[in-house]
């Protein structure tokens, strides 16, 4: 988890128990393949259970796989068979390892040694004691597990056995490798691919590679890695091995996710996946669902993280993989701390903790209790979070963990930074700074070099915070790690700002910027978005910088670059079969800004919330600090103001985003639970409005056109997309709505896009398509509960019918308006009207929250008969509308992101609509109707459509004079 201010990067290192899963240390006891040939019935009866249990065994099957072997070690005693009774003993003890219980699996192990130490049996002796070093090792004691590794390779070396010497050199550099000590594990597994390659064993020389390959990972040498990882998938497709080849892309898929690029991370993963379903390998499955987790996390999207987790603790479950079940439960604690859903997170690393307790594994032990301490310093409760990082580094000591050692003393190096204590958390970061280098893992030397440059930034001794963000730099580079590269670039660019090297910062923030950017590519709309909200702060910092040199047009270009990038680069494919504008569109220069605002005729605003790091009760914390504003007029005058934010906080004890909320509520705007009619509409509404009005508007309304037929486009951001600009009042009690004609818009490229789309449907459809109070689907808003029907919306149906009658056609109501027969007539109309609900929830779980609710189709059993047309399947359609009003509660809203608002109304635009009509919050149904009747027939009068609304809006507010009544709607995109 990198937990980030708005200013800078302090990097909180859950990396310890995000790691994908290596390759697991190879069983140096082999199962035989060949049956012996007997005429003792008893011994064919206990070998064939023997043989069955391995093929059990290598299905995942682990609990049938026992149970085989348990048949045929009663028969082994039976018959007094001690050699074959010490090897069932030994797969006993390798399934009971498989499925997390390692106390059990030692237990079996003990006793195959103990035979095999009786009858004098070498080969097998050295095998048992391979099996315990193994078992000890996934249990954390990894001092144990190099003593009996030790003893393994010194029995086959004086038996000349190569291949057990093989693999007590693999299983020791992997022991060396748990530890941290990552050149002693290469030092190992380097003498072991000698061997392999000596005798020709193919196999082994794949295996040797991959861990050499992952070893090279932790030691922050990528190049290498892959090249070796590389290898391993060419010898598994050479012998078509399908299991080795499932896990040389696991592999290959770490180390992609270590040097942070997740669109190939994703890409080698779902191979994986794939193998190991066609291959029936449970666990090969449930490795690929972790890794898949791991990089959506990576990238922000918690939804689609948990998705794949919950799979893969689903088959631990089934395949009873105690240990995997427990990891399964840690990961989905992190993507839940992620989502700010504290309480959850913790329930998840307790469960966690309480399996590896059980079953004496250590070195999850640890890790279950850092991640409770990290999910204790997102809460604020220092306290306990520095208790449970404590512990942790109390078991990595113990157990003599070296790489979670440095990460424990790491996190609370950062915990003290949150508390305010730089010495203390300096102290700790150098620490864990020593370790990593002691134990030459680059990858981490550079993240705790980043946090002790974050520690003297705090303390305001910005030439030191530089050094060490330029040494970070420096091993970023060297290893090809370009997420910690961006990272760094953009400490070092707000240290060098800090210190007023302001040319220096520029230049390094916008280097910064390529580098976060170049992390983008290959991965989808959604994860776009996702990864871009990581990234926001290097833009907003350079805003800082260039504003500070007087560069108020570059800083706009900045500004304009930092928003809705994802939703530009899919608006653009759709629009443009040239894709090669692409790159141009995404790089705004201020002259492509004007030439928008030309084409627009139309006054735009842009708004950019911009935070700074300060002092609050002894504790350092990112704040709101500024509002930039440009206003950019059609004559192509560029004119920049700003307004501080300061005084929310320090005065009203509120932030922004909470002012903008209390606002809507002021008026009794509510979400889909209703209207609260607990407020006194004279005295709050006033007075809310006003104070966003001074705050929004009076810096810039002298620039605002005098003539109130002339159109302004607000470009909000974050929270201020829910602002309903037409109901801001000036200190006169005077509407916004009253003297301007109001659109809004995700961003200055999204309009030029929208106004090619509009010249490409203009006369294509002549028709319009209305809907109202649908027959209502049954939904269930919280997971297993049963589906409830929605109400029924009769005012929707009024509204409906009497729009109809103004286009003269008939309204869709009922049953009739089912989700098939709607999208099918959708891609045809000219104006689509659509009155019934509108909900807020991710129903597909893929992160595009929002849907229509429409009529259920008894006729189909699957998705398209559920009544639910949602946000993520609107993305899906051609449209060819050129306007669609959602006359529903809350289609305005959605999850808010540095992209804009995802959810309906972005879905809708991108499927090819320029113009989009959305509400803020729960509207009522007659002054609803009333205001789409007129919005129509101004619309029938060849009115624009943004002049069309604002002339509805000020007829309501005649009768109704209430916001809540007549101020929800906004329109989004194109006016003409």
């Amino acid at each position: 988890m990198h937990r980030q201010s708005h200013r800078l990067t302090l990097i909180v290192l859950l990396t310890a128990v995000l790691m994908p899963f290596s390759a697991k240390l190879t069983a140096p006891f082999q199962v035989s393949q060949v049956l012996a040939q007997t005429t003792d019935a008893r011994k064919v009866e206990a070998d064939r259970l023997f043989q069955q249990g391995i093929q059990q065994f290598q299905i995942s099957q682990f609990e049938a796989a026992l149970k085989s072997w348990q048949q045929a070690l009663i028969i082994y005693r039976e018959i007094k068979d001690r050699q074959s009774e010490g090897k069932a003993l030994g797969n006993l003890g390798i399934a009971y390892g498989s499925l997390g219980n390692h106390a059990k699996e030692i237990e079996y192990e003990q006793q195959w040694l103990a035979i095999a130490r009786e009858i004098k049996d070498r080969q097998s002796e050295g095998k048992a004691l391979g099996n315990l070093g193994i078992a000890y090792n996934d249990l954390g004691n990894y001092a144990k597990a190099i003593e009996y590794l030790q003893q393994r390779l010194a029995i086959a070396r004086e038996m000349k056995d190569p291949q057990g010497e093989g693999k007590a050199l693999d299983n020791l550099g992997n022991a060396y490798y748990s530890l941290g000590n990552y050149a002693k594990a290469v030092e190992y597994l380097q003498q072991r691919l000698v061997i392999v390659r000596e005798i020709k064993d193919r196999e082994s020389e794949g295996a040797a590679l991959g861990n050499l390959g992952n070893a090279y990972r932790h030691l922050g040498n990528y190049a290498k890695a892959i090249e070796y990882l590389e290898q391993v998938l060419a010898i598994a497709r050479e012998m078509k091995d399908r299991q080795s080849e499932g896990k040389a892309l696991g592999n290959l898929d770490a180390a992609y996710i270590s040097l942070g690029n997740y669109g190939k991370a994703i890409e080698y993963a779902q191979q994986w996946l794939v193998i190991s379903r066609e291959i029936k390998d449970r666990q090969g499955e449930g490795k690929a669902l972790v890794n898949l987790g791991i990089s959506y996390i990576s990238l922000g999207d918690y939804a689609k993280a948990i998705e794949y987790e919950q799979q893969w603790l689903a088959i631990a479950r089934e395949i009873k993989d105690r240990q995997g079940e427990g990891k399964a439960l840690g990961i989905l604690g992190v993507a839940y701390n992620e989502l700010g859903n504290y309480a959850k997170a913790i329930e998840y690393e307790q469960q966690w903790l309480a399996i590896a307790r059980e079953i004496k594994d250590r070195e999850s032990e640890g890790k279950a209790l850092g991640n409770l301490g990290i999910s204790y310093i997102s809460l604020g409760d220092y306290a306990k979070a520095i208790e449970y990082q404590q512990q942790w580094l109390a078991i990595a000591r113990e157990i003599k963990d070296r790489e979670s050692e440095g990460k424990a003393l790491g996190n609370l190096g950062s915990n003290y930074y949150f508390l305010g204590n730089y010495a203390k958390a300096i102290e700790y970061s150098q620490q864990g700074l020593a370790i990593a280098r002691e134990i030459k893992d680059r990858q981490s030397e550079g993240k705790a070099l980043g946090n002790l440059g974050s520690g003297y930034y705090l303390l305001g001794k910005y030439g030191k915070a530089i050094e060490y963000a330029q040494q970070w730099l420096v091993i970023a580079r060297e290893i090809n790690d370009h997420l910690s590269e961006g990272l760094a670039l953009n400490n070092l660019g707000s240290a060098l700002f800090k210190s007023g090297k302001l040319s220096l910062a520029e230049s390094t923030l916008i280097e910064g910027i390529k580098v976060r950017e170049s992390l983008r590519r290959g991965l989808d709309d959604i994860n776009k978005v996702s990864i871009s909200d990581t990234q926001r702060s290097t833009y907003q910092i350079l805003q800082e910088v260039l504003i500070a040199e007087n560069k108020t047009d570059t800083a706009l270009e900045i500004a304009e670059r930092g928003r809705a990038r994802a939703f530009v680069e899919l608006l653009n494919k759709r629009v443009s079969a040239n894709n090669s504008v692409v790159d141009k569109q995404l790089d705004p220069s201020i002259a492509q800004i004007k030439q928008t605002a030309k084409a627009q005729n139309a006054t735009l605003v842009q708004y950019s919330i911009i935070y700074d790091d300060f002092k609050v009760e002894g504790k350092e914390q990112s704040k709101e600090s500024e509002l930039y504003i440009w206003v950019v007029k059609p004559t192509g005058e560029v004119t920049f103001r700003k307004a501080d934010l300061k005084p929310l906080w320090q005065k009203e004890n509120t932030t922004l985003d909470d002012f903008v909320t209390i606002s809507r509520k002021s008026i009794g705007a509510r979400g889909r639970g209703g209207v609260d009619v607990s407020y006194n509409p004279a005295v709050q509404t006033q007075n809310r409005f006003q104070q966003l009005h001074n705050l929004l508007i009076k810096p810039i309304a002298d620039l605002l056109p005098t003539n109130p037929n002339q159109r302004v486009i607000f470009i909000p951001q974050r929270s201020l997309f829910l602002v309903p600009f037409p109901a801001l009042q000036d200190t006169n009690g005077k509407y916004l709505i009253e003297k301007h004609t109001i659109l809004t818009a995700p961003a200055i490229q999204v309009l030029d896009l929208t106004h090619k789309r509009r010249v490409e449907t203009r006369n294509f459809a002549s028709n319009a398509l209305i809907v109202g109070n649908p027959t209502m689907p049954s939904v269930a808003f919280v997971p297993g509960d049963k589906p409830q029907q929605l109400p029924s919306l009769p005012g929707a149906e009024i509204e409906a019918k009497a729009i109809a009658t103004i286009f003269h056609t008939k309204a869709i109501i009922g049953n009739q308006a089912t989700k098939t027969a709607i999208v099918q007539k959708m891609t045809q109309a000219r104006i689509v009207h659509l009155a019934t609900h509108g909900l807020l929830d991710d129903y597909k779980q893929m992160g595009v929250p929002g849907a229509i609710a429409l009529a259920p189709d008894p006729q189909k059993t699957n998705e398209e008969g559920n009544g639910l047309l949602t946000a993520y399947e609107i993305l899906d359609l051609k449209l060819n509308a050129e306007l669609v009003v959602l006359s529903a509660c809350d289609t305005g809203r959605g999850r808010i992101t540095g992209d804009g608002v995802i959810g309906l109304s972005r879905s809708l635009i991108t499927a090819g609509v320029p113009s989009v009509m959305v509400s803020l919050w729960k509207v009522p149904d007659e002054p609803t109707a009333s205001l789409m009747s007129e919005f129509y027939k101004n619309i029938q009068h060849n009115t624009d459509k943004a002049t069309a609304l604002r002339q509805a809006m000020l007829t309501t507010m005649k009768q109704n004079p209430q916001p809540l009544d007549w101020a929800a709607f906004t329109l989004i995109g194109e006016s003409e």
